[in-house]
């Protein structure tokens, strides 16, 4: 290595000049350069390969520092690669990341190696998501996936050697207590853009196992942002719940909340300017009450859910009614639609997190009386009006108004379950009362599209209440009463004048 010490010395020198330009100068390049920095960074690294091809071509494969010099070339045309994708040059990087490849495929298991080769892979899988071609995009995100396994198997002991050490084996001091971090960070966004790619080939549930998984080595090597990562779970969990696996959407809701609740534990013993430390509460906030609408629709999904299994059960006859089990058999289904694994499906956990405080709090069963039906109603109104807390009318009239909706849906679902009539009723006139409120609040000038589903949706209360009383009448024996037959006209009448604002609003659109 000495007979080539001033080459490496020239190679160090460029390629932290290299790093400067990417990773400090381009963020302060003018609007109308914005990729000057990148250009010139493109051109040193330019110079590096050809000094790097001229040293490979006068000395042997099998010289002992040839695999070095075949890793710096591999790491220049990845580099290259990657400067050339963040400039809009596809064509040219998809050539150099190529090259890369091409350089290092005959070593890729090397220490000094894989890294460089793991993140050309991972590169050529966002070009080719980016070309919108996801099945190519796949193949190459796979052979990193595949790669990272044949390395951590075959050298559990070995540690990878990153670009920056590479370039600075002549350094006294270099830091490696990162090189283990950087390969799980790589792999974890290996992971990560195959979830991407999974939900483009419409394999949804094999996309959803990707993003636990990245979640969960997220959590295991404390590589993640509190509130990001505990709105992705969050995020995570509507997809389970859609699709009824309500063990695994509340298990990620816990672990939303969990993740929130240790943060603000830490915020609070914070010591920053007041400004930031202000502008951290304010999102916190702001996901938090994300993180509780999505509660809120949990219960919400799961009184539906229950409902519509009551009423298919009880339009066959031979299907007989097993309470108390966990609805996830929807879930389980769709494994034989998906390249996912029912071994995959049930590893979907945070088992480095204590959760059950969190989890117990509301059921992930179907629900088949009113009692626990309301049960869950409870804990849904509970979460929904923390989200108001944020989500106020002055400062977000659209998401309170959508919160007011979720509160009037959850009425209309626990209604469902309970059989006296009169109280039926009362859950009908609750959901009046929350939405005629709020339409008063709102100028159908500036929120016509809303003020419409409000019309329409109390057009249909005031229509269920009717019929809720005309069976009640026409069930009893006795001659209707004056003030019967005024509540029934009320009804009538409320009905037709919100249909009518609701048709009346669709002329000249």
């Amino acid at each position: 290595m000495d007979v080539f010490k001033d080459d490496l010395i020239d190679l160090q020198e460029n390629y932290d000049k290299v790093r400067k330009l990417l990773d400090e100068d381009s963020r302060n390049d003018p609007a109308n350069e914005p990729y000057r920095s990148k250009y010139a960074a493109s051109a040193i690294l330019t110079n590096m390969k050809s000094k790097l091809v001229k040293i490979l071509d006068n000395i042997s494969p099998n010289d002992e520092c040839y695999l070095k010099f075949q890793a710096m070339l591999g790491a220049v045309w990845l580099n290259l690669g990657t400067v050339s994708l963040e400039t809009e040059e596809l064509s040219t990087g998809e050539e150099q990341l190529s090259k890369s490849v091409t350089t290092l495929s005959d070593s890729p298991l090397k220490p000094e190696i894989v890294l460089i080769m793991l993140s050309a892979l991972n590169q050529q899988g966002i070009l080719w998501s980016q070309r919108d071609l996801p099945e190519i995009s796949k193949q190459h995100l796979e052979r990193a996936e595949k790669l990272y396994k044949d390395f951590t198997t075959e050298n559990p002991s070995m540690i990878p050697i990153s670009i920056h050490n590479l370039f600075h084996m002549f350094d006294s001091e270099i830091p490696l207590g990162e090189e283990e971090n950087s390969l799980e960070k790589t792999h974890t966004l290996t992971l990560y853009y195959l979830a991407q790619v999974y939900g483009n080939l419409n394999d949804h549930l094999k996309s959803a196992v990707y993003c636990h998984t990245t979640l969960k080595r997220q959590l295991e090597y404390k590589d993640f942002d509190p509130v990001d990562w505990a709105l992705n779970s969050a995020t995570l969990s509507q997809y389970f719940m859609e699709k009824g696996g309500f063990q695994q959407a509340r298990h990620h809701l816990a672990a939303a909340v969990y993740i929130l609740d240790q943060y603000k534990e830490n915020l609070n013993m914070e010591e920053c300017s007041d400004e930031l430390m202000e502008s951290k509460k304010e999102q916190l906030n702001h996901r938090s009450a994300d993180v509780a609408r999505c509660w809120a629709k949990y219960g919400l999904m799961l009184l539906t859910f229950s409902r519509d299994r009551l009423m298919q059960q009880a339009d066959d006859e031979d299907e007989s009614l097993e309470g108390g089990t966990v609805a996830n058999e929807t879930l389980e289904d769709l494994v034989t639609n998906s390249t996912a694994s029912q071994d995959e499906v049930n590893q979907l956990w945070f088992t480095s997190l204590e959760l059950s405080n969190y989890e117990e709090q509301v059921t992930d069963k179907h629900v088949l009386m009113f009692d626990d039906a309301r049960k869950v109603f409870l804990n849904a109104q509970e979460w929904l009006n923390r989200a108001m807390e944020y989500y106020t009318l002055e400062n977000c009239a659209s998401d309170y108004v959508q919160i007011v909706q979720d509160i009037s849906q959850l009425f209309k679902y626990l209604a469902f379950f309970e059989e006296d009539e009169e109280r039926q009723s009362r859950m009908q006139k609750r959901r009046v009362d929350h939405l005629e409120a709020v339409l008063k609040e709102l100028n159908p000038q500036y929120y016509l599209l809303v003020c419409r589903q409000l019309w329409f949706e109390l057009a249909e209360i005031y229509s269920e209440i009717l019929d809720i009383k005309l069976q009640r009448l026409q069930a009893c024996d006795e001659r209707p009463t004056p003030h019967a037959l005024r509540k029934v006209n009320h009804l009538v009448s409320q009905s037709i004048h919100y249909f009518d604002k609701f048709l009346e609003s669709s002329k000249g659109h």
